[in-house]
């Protein structure tokens, strides 16, 4: 008889004793708590009641929770209802661990109400079944907010932008065959002459700068058309939103910058006395190792600075296809305390970017990798994209050796689509 195999699990399951769940709802939470029966032993006491998702009411439940003695609180991911369940409870000091409504699902063929729902996922919290989601500390949160509200002003405005294009092929005007960018410096002074009144190609050409003055020609053409008062109106309605959108876009960039800096961890420690880097600044946003332990290195014989310590964001702009605007985005949506992930696969698992693998008998198959995180996943898959026209891109050197040259003298290139 074969010998079994032994495989290594997340963790051992043992019973919580208190133990409470929350289904939450907009208006309200379903709560349900198990402790042990106070005069039976071995028997535990199931209590359910409904609480309104108010800020009072929740700060009542929360004192109720800690007044029983529960060791651990499992709130259901429901849109973001459960934000304030969380915020506050763990205010209070409580263990509060939020959960994906896809692995709490109940047992299908039995009846499905709020209630019971509670009850159920008090028992997968009871008996250690459940994994916590990833819920950044208070600065990361803000920070997230931030760069997503960044990204999503910067896809409204490329909206607009593509309004005011469409509007210019409905006027016949073809200023985007002949201008890389029309919302350059010669493209705007164009736009904002034809607002004005100017309808004469020849002297909207005479706007072009730098190289495109030498395409004078195919300007006059392009600039010819049926560009009316309607279409002036129009125009400058978006020409407007455009430049209010890239002013807000401007403002949360720096406001961005401003809140990293705030964050300790997000810069190396101050030096202490001799030279000798002080003990790492630490508010609990994540442990000191997520930065660089020296600040400085200095040379004890010469006095000279070795390296310096940069900031994360530095470190990862160093990164190839890294730039600081996705290095911020990384930064808000993973954080900076990587003991939340503890080997690199768990992170590319948690940001969706490996598929599932799924093994049944002797078939071996990729699963779908998942939603994930759009914001994370359009960062990474820009950076990628960049990286791959880059020398220092890691496949680069054997590329260039399948190739018959060296890796410094031709650039990695991802392969040409297939033809059929």
């Amino acid at each position: 008889m074969p010998a079994g195999q032994q495989v290594e699990v997340d963790e051992h399951e043992q019973i919580v004793e208190r133990v409470a769940a929350i289904d939450v709802a907009k208006a309200s939470g379903m709560v349900c708590t198990r402790v042990p029966h106070a005069t039976k032993a071995g028997k535990r006491t199931t209590t359910v009641w409904q609480v309104r998702s108010t800020t009072n009411q929740i700060l009542e439940l929360a004192d109720q929770l800690v007044g029983e003695g529960i060791e651990r609180v499992v709130v259901e991911s429901t849109s973001d209802y459960w934000r304030p369940f969380v915020y506050l409870l763990e205010a209070r000091g409580l263990v509060v661990w939020l959960v994906n409504a896809r692995d709490v699902k109940h047992l299908p063929g039995r009846p499905k109400t709020d209630k019971l729902d509670a009850v159920w996922l008090c028992k997968l919290n009871e008996r250690g079944m459940l994994r916590p989601s990833f819920v950044p500390p208070v600065q990361i949160r803000r920070l997230r907010d931030d760069t997503r509200l960044r990204a999503d002003l910067t896809q409204e405005r490329s909206r607009h932008k593509q309004r005011l294009e469409k509007l210019l092929e409905d006027a016949l005007i073809k200023l985007s065959t002949v201008a890389t960018d029309i919302f350059g410096v010669s493209g705007r002074a164009m736009l904002e002459a034809l607002i004005t009144g100017e309808r004469d190609p020849k002297v909207l050409a005479e706007l072009a700068r730098g190289r495109l003055r030498v395409k004078h020609a195919a300007l006059v053409e392009a600039l010819t058309g049926q560009f009316s008062d309607h279409h002036a109106f129009v125009a400058r309605m978006l020409l407007d939103q455009i430049d209010t959108l890239g002013g807000q876009i401007d403002q949360l960039t720096g406001r961005i910058e401003e809140t990293i800096t705030a964050i300790p961890t997000a810069t190396p420690p101050a030096l202490g006395p001799g030279g000798d880097p002080g003990a790492a600044v630490h508010d609990g946003i994540g442990p000191a190792r997520s930065v660089p332990s020296p600040a400085e290195r200095v040379d004890p014989q010469t006095g000279e600075v070795l390296a310096a310590a940069l900031p994360v964001v530095d470190r990862l702009d160093e990164v190839a296809g890294i730039g600081r605007h996705a290095a911020q985005v990384i930064i808000a949506e993973v954080g900076l305390d990587m003991g939340q992930f503890p080997t690199p696969g768990q992170l590319v698992s948690w940001a969706r970017l490996s598929p599932r693998t799924i093994q049944s008998g002797a078939k071996h198959r990729g699963g779908a990798t998942g939603k994930g995180n759009p914001y994370l996943k359009a960062a990474l898959g820009e950076a990628a994209a960049a990286a791959a026209k880059t020398d220092t891109f890691p496949w680069a050197s054997a590329t260039a050796a399948w190739s018959g040259a060296s890796a410094s003298s031709k650039r990695w290139s991802p392969s040409p689509a297939r033809s059929w």
